[in-house]
């Protein structure tokens, strides 16, 4: 194993941060409460969580901004300088997505994210130091908080991954479910009462039924964004809230109306045949 995962994994043993960590994510969570703000910021409009894309701004600024004070001579010092500030002004909107995101998070993942987000936050503090310094004509110190930036940062990201590749933070929890493409039958017609919820296995594949009147809707039980049981959660005719996070998908399409969630839930078809609710892949 690694130096630096073996940072990582004591970092998510941490419980001393679970003090600090614990009330500013409650704080968090009451900022970004409204839906509009949560959707923005979780990506749900776009398929897929917003702050990954984000990231790539000022890290690829800050990393250019060290190559041209290495090698660009006093020529290309103002390129050098505007792309410390453009990485600077980036870095606020990444870091309001990670924090949605980190909100979320419990435990190991709350720790790593926590440090996560502390790098990252002194990396900004010394890019704006450097931008101050550049400003004044210190060219010298300028480059040297740069440089020191770049490595905080670089530490920062180490962490971001291990979220994202080694603890699964905000990858799609019904990537991976293949549901039957033939009529499967899964629970006899008569067990599944109107408005009532109820959660099947079929083939591996945990999937919530729940009828309105006379329609029967079948969505995958798992939570697209952390994993939740929908079937234990709260329904309305049209939509169904997940118990843990209060990401809100539509019944009939699994539409994501309110993040955290940015992957729709998959949704089956559904019939009644020989006194069975049968499901299979839709299209």
């Amino acid at each position: 194993m690694s130096t630096l995962h073996q940072l990582a994994r004591r970092v998510e043993r941490l419980e001393a941060l679970d003090a600090v960590a614990k009330p500013v994510a409650a704080r968090v969570r009451r900022l970004l409460r409204h839906r509009t703000v949560r959707n923005l910021l979780s990506g749900t409009n776009l398929g897929h969580p917003l702050h990954p894309m984000l990231t790539d701004v000022p890290i690829g600024a800050w990393s250019m901004a060290a190559l041209l004070d290495t090698v660009g001579g006093r020529t290309l010092a103002p390129a050098a300088d505007l792309l410390v500030a453009t990485g600077a002004v980036a870095a606020v909107p990444t870091a309001a997505s990670g924090l949605n995101d980190w909100s979320d998070t419990l435990g190991a993942e709350a720790r790593v994210g926590f440090v996560h987000a502390a790098a990252n936050s002194t990396a900004l503090c010394l890019y704006l130091a450097s931008l101050v310094a550049r400003l004044r004509g210190r060219r010298g110190a300028g480059r040297l908080l740069g440089l020191a930036g770049l490595s905080v940062a670089g530490a920062g990201a180490y962490l971001g991954g291990h979220l994202g590749y080694v603890r699964g933070v905000n990858v799609n929890r019904t990537a991976w479910h293949t549901p039957p493409t033939e009529w499967t039958p899964v629970l006899p017609a008569a067990e599944l009462a109107d408005r009532q919820a109820r959660r099947v296995e079929t083939q591996g594949l945990a999937v919530l039924l729940y009828r309105v009147d006379e329609r029967i809707h079948a969505l995958d039980a798992v939570c697209s964004h952390a994993g939740g049981p929908l079937e234990k959660g709260a329904f309305d005719d049209v939509c169904v809230t997940c118990p843990w996070h209060g990401s809100i998908f539509r019944l009939a399409d699994g539409h994501i109306e309110r993040g955290p969630a940015s992957s729709p839930q998959p949704v089956y078809e559904t019939r009644v045949a020989d006194g069975q609710i049968q499901i299979r892949a839709t299209g």
